[in-house]
This record gives structure tokens, sequence and C-alpha cells, in this order.
């Protein structure tokens, strides 16, 4: 036989929580019982708590999206779970207030204000990043812009974060990967002819002035290219592209392996296919002298096909590819039917998607055979 408590007589929420062990309470329909869809419940681990209770989450997604829910430095998406059994919604006492002629003096009850079908879940996904990339690539920054003007196609932070699915910190580091910069206050990437010709003036320039690319001083670089035509923003971008600071705040040294994949990119950008050794003689002409080409430095960025004895070489950088796995894949084996893994591999390292090892990722959208304990693994489509 179970006990009854004082705290059945609160009839709100509080006397459900405090029910000691082995008691019970009685229940009742709240005088406002009804569907009440705008009251949904949502399971949270607790480390999301002190989150959700500041209010530092936001719900993100357009309306032909299924929304998802961001903290600062994550993404979730919701999903709906059923329940079999009844969940009954029961609102603290001072909550949902009726006027007191309509509720039964002498009810010791708690009132049910709401039967609920199920439970909304979190489940940690990787940022929806694609979207961003389309945003950001309908009007590259170019070098006569002053003379154009957009009615639309321009995004600021807001805008982003209205449009594209990823917490902050994740829409930063998209940002930052896709070398976009905040011009006039609307975030941008630069066309690269411009980032091509402003890098060739900054090594021109370094030339001229006897700078070592190594020890760049940031004053004097981003003067001398604003006194050649490009802002102050652009000629500090192109530091943060193409360097990193060294021994102070202003000092920067040029990254080698970045300015020779720029330059390979230029060279299959202009000539498509070519033979590799014809690639590398025109290689090492287009980098700066001092500076050493190395084929490592582009995986990622090209393949190679045998054609009888000679070796093509053509861009295929992973940039350029989706961040969605299925969507990755998908690409990958529309560019060729077998991968060997040293080839897949630098094209599916950057994937990450939570939950899921890149062992699992394989499993998952690949088929993997190896006719020889000693030979190389082929992956083809799942």
């Amino acid at each position: 036989m179970t006990e009854k408590t004082d705290s059945c007589f609160t009839k709100g929420a509080d006397a459900v929580l405090n029910i000691p062990p082995n008691s019970s309470i009685p229940i009742a329909y709240h005088p406002l019982f009804g569907p009440h869809n705008d009251l949904l419940l949502l399971e949270l681990d607790e480390k999301l708590l002190p989150d959700v209770i500041n209010q530092r989450v936001s719900l993100r997604g357009q309306s032909d999206e299924d929304a998802v829910l961001c903290t600062q430095s994550k993404t979730y998406a919701i999903k709906f779970v059923g329940t079999s059994n009844s969940v009954f919604l029961v609102p603290p006492s001072d909550q949902f207030s009726v006027n007191e002629e309509d509720e039964d003096p002498e009810s010791n009850a708690a009132s049910v204000l709401k039967v609920a079908p199920g439970i909304m879940e979190l489940v940690e996904v990787a940022p929806r990043i694609d979207k961003l990339k389309l945003l950001l690539s309908e009007n590259p920054y170019k070098f006569d812009e002053v003379n154009e003007i957009y009615d639309s196609g321009l995004y600021q932070w807001d805008d982003l974060t209205d449009r594209v699915q990823a917490s902050d910190e994740e829409l930063r580091s998209a940002l930052r990967v896709l070398s976009a910069v905040e011009i006039n206050g609307y975030w941008r990437i630069i066309d690269q002819k411009y980032m091509d010709r402003i890098l060739s003036m900054l090594i021109n320039n370094s030339l001229l002035n006897d700078w070592s690319l190594n020890a760049l001083n940031e004053d004097e670089v981003v003067e001398s290219l604003v006194k050649d035509g490009f802002s102050r923003v652009i000629a500090r971008h192109c530091l943060e592209v193409y360097g990193s600071k060294t021994n102070g705040e202003s000092v920067w040294g040029l990254d080698e392996k970045r300015v020779c994949v720029h330059f390979a990119r230029g060279i299959l950008s202009s000539f498509g296919k070519m033979k590799m050794e014809s690639f590398m003689e025109e290689w090492v002409k287009k980098v700066p002298g001092g500076m050493v080409v190395s084929f490592e430095m582009l995986e990622g960025e090209v393949l190679v096909e045998k054609l009888g004895i000679q070796s093509w070489i053509y861009g295929f950088s992973v940039s350029s590819l989706p961040s969605d796995p299925a969507n990755r894949f998908s690409r990958l084996f529309q560019e060729r039917s077998k991968w060997d893994w040293k080839d897949l591999h630098p094209y599916i390292r950057d994937l990450s998607v939570p939950g899921l090892t890149s062992d699992g990722l394989l499993l998952k959208y690949t088929r993997r055979t190896q006719p020889t304990a000693n030979s190389e693994p082929v992956f083809t489509a799942r």
C-alpha cells in the first residue's frame, strides 16, 4: 500500500518531483488540458544543460530545412522519438494559472496539462558547410569590383548564421579554411586570379626591396601593396593566406608549401591535363627563388594517371569536394571507379562525422578488396 504525502497538496510539478520512494500522488486533468503543440519535451545531456539554461543555444535552418540546435562550438540534429508509455506534463503550480472558481478546491491531484507523444533528442552532427561555399562563391571579390554594384549575393555575419547550419566556432573555422575575409562588413572569398596577382606583386616587391621571404615586415609589405593599388585589408589577407607570423607580431614568413601549391593550381588551371615532366618544369620556373617544390606538396590537389609509359597530371582539389561524406564519396567514385589507398586517403582525411571513425566511413561507403596479403587495398563504391 502506497503512502500519500503532504506534497500532493501543491498540485504542481514540485509535488511530483518530491514524491518519496514507495509513495504515490493522484493526477487529474488540468483545466487547460489540451494538445499544446507549442510545448515539446527535449531530452538533454547534462553537459548541455548550462548552455540551454543560460540561453547560449540557437536553432538554425531555413523553412525548407530540418532545424538544428547549435551551441557555441557544436551542431546537433533534432530527432523526434515516440514513446510507448504515456508521458504526463505537469506544470509548476505558479504557471498556467486559471480562475479559482474553475478549480476544484477539494482536489489534491497533480494537474496534467498535456500527454506528450514523445520527446526530442539531440544527436551531434557535422556542420553543414557546403552551403557556405555556395553562398560565398556567388560573388568572389575581384580587382575591379569598385565598378560593380551588387543587389544580392553579399553576406554579413548575421546572414551567414541565419543561413548556414553550423555553430559559431564551426562557421569561423570554415571561413578560415575557405580563406574568406571580411570586407566592408561582408564576408568574401577572393577571386583566384586576384590572389595570384597580389601574391606575385608581393614577391616582386620583395625582390626589388631585397626583403627575405622568411622575414617580411608587415607594415612595409602592406604599404608597398597599397601603393600598387591594393587595399590594406586585401594586403594583410594575402599575408595570412600564404604566410605565418614568425618572431613578432609584425614579422611574417611565406609558407613554402602554400605558395608552391598556389602556383601549381594556377599552372593546371591554365593548361589542364599535362605530362608530368612538363608540369614539373613549369612549376619549378613559377615558384620564387629559394623555394623547393616537392610532389608530396600536392596530396589532395592533383591526380596522376598512366597512359602507356607516360604519366599525366591534372588538378582535382579536395577543397572543391562536398563536405558531406555521402556526397564526397559519390563524387570520388564518379572521378574514379577504383581507388588505391594512397590516392584515396588525402581526399577523405578531412571528413569528420561525430561518432564515426575513418574506418567506419570506409566500411559504410566503400568496398575493400585486397587480392594478396602483400598488395595494396583497392576501394570501390558500396
